[in-house]
């Protein structure tokens, strides 16, 4: 069982969805109109202002990027009150951050766009550089090590079939629709099992697994290294196996890991090597999708978001209904 932290206070735990609804109702203006990058950049100045507003001493240790890449909420980033004037105190805080996972769904107004962050106390998520990440996860119930990064695709789906009691071509494996994955697909589909193919999205995808209602048992695949430790957070909080790999293209992208500190280039992450310890994760839908409601707003005014939060050290996740009056988020 995962101990209760005294640096994160159970106050942060509803900060935490104020702190996505704000992301979540800025990029919602842009669904639809096509222009990623603003319904992106919304959602970053949102999220940071109202992290700004909160006690504590934060630093941003997966966010839009390296500091000459993101004008904000980049890795490294120092957040909070104090921040904002200068002066940081209070407590001090990890944060994984991604304003808008999804930022081609929202322009194209499709499903799962969602606003989301985790937070740890200092160290406890892993300060990965802004790189691929090779990926594989499975929802809760199944016997440990059951899913590994070290075994070809085929020999994880049977073995996840076998501990599941069904034959490979029953289980459903979600993967990102990427040009990439072209092998990784027709291996998949040799052994007759579905694939859920998914435009964007990877944190969402992941948390599908933990999801009977989603009749997805696998995620499987390469996509950013932030949202694989942004998932892993969700996952110590509700249940589930994921494994990670960072994947590096060329010499600059090594070179950025190391200087982060990635010795071991090759080592492949468990679960608590992205985040450990307490943490908190929360998330507001954007766009509707297969765990949240979308942002929507009525005839009189009144905004509405749904949200969730999840806690590891408890396992309590709660449901989050939210209406906004608020003038700033008009």
């Amino acid at each position: 069982m995962t101990e209760r932290s005294s640096v994160l206070d159970r106050v942060l735990v509803l900060e935490m969805v104020r702190v996505t609804e704000h992301a979540a109702v800025a990029a919602s203006r842009l669904i639809g109109r096509g222009d990623e990058k603003a319904a992106d950049a919304a959602a970053v100045e949102a999220m940071r202002e109202a992290l700004n507003e909160l006690d504590f001493d934060g630093t941003v240790v997966i966010g839009e990027g390296e500091r000459d890449e993101a004008p904000m909420l980049f890795i490294g980033e120092k957040v909070g009150r104090g921040a904002a004037m200068g002066t940081p105190a209070g407590p001090r805080i990890d944060i994984a951050l991604d304003p808008l996972e999804g930022t081609t769904i929202t322009a194209k107004a499709g499903p799962n766009a969602l606003a989301v962050l985790a937070i740890s106390e200092e160290g406890g998520l892993l300060n990965a550089p802004d790189v691929y990440m090779d990926k594989i996860a499975v929802g809760p119930g199944y016997p440990d090590g059951v899913i590994s990064l070290a075994k070809s695709p085929s020999d994880n789906v049977r073995a996840v079939a076998a501990a599941k009691g069904v034959a490979p071509a029953d289980l459903i494996v979600c993967v990102l629709d990427r040009p990439r994955h072209e092998a990784l697909i027709a291996e998949l589909r040799g052994l007759g099992c579905g694939i859920m193919l998914i435009p964007d999205g990877d944190v969402a995808g992941v948390i599908a697994t933990t999801n009977p209602d989603t009749g997805i048992d696998i995620y499987m695949g390469s996509g950013g290294a932030p949202e694989g430790v942004l998932a892993a957070a969700a996952l110590r909080c509700v249940g589930g196996q994921l494994q990670g790999r960072l994947v590096f293209r060329n010499d600059d992208e090594r070179g950025r890991a190391r200087r982060w500190g990635i010795t071991d280039l090759d080592r492949i992450y468990g679960l608590t090597d992205l985040a450990k310890g307490d943490v908190i994760f929360a998330a507001t839908g954007v766009t509707d999708g297969s765990m949240l409601k979308g942002v929507k707003r009525r005839k009189d005014g009144l905004i509405t978001t749904q949200s969730v939060v999840m806690r590891a050290s408890s396992g309590t996740i709660r449901w989050v209904d939210g209406e906004h009056r608020d003038h700033r988020y008009r």
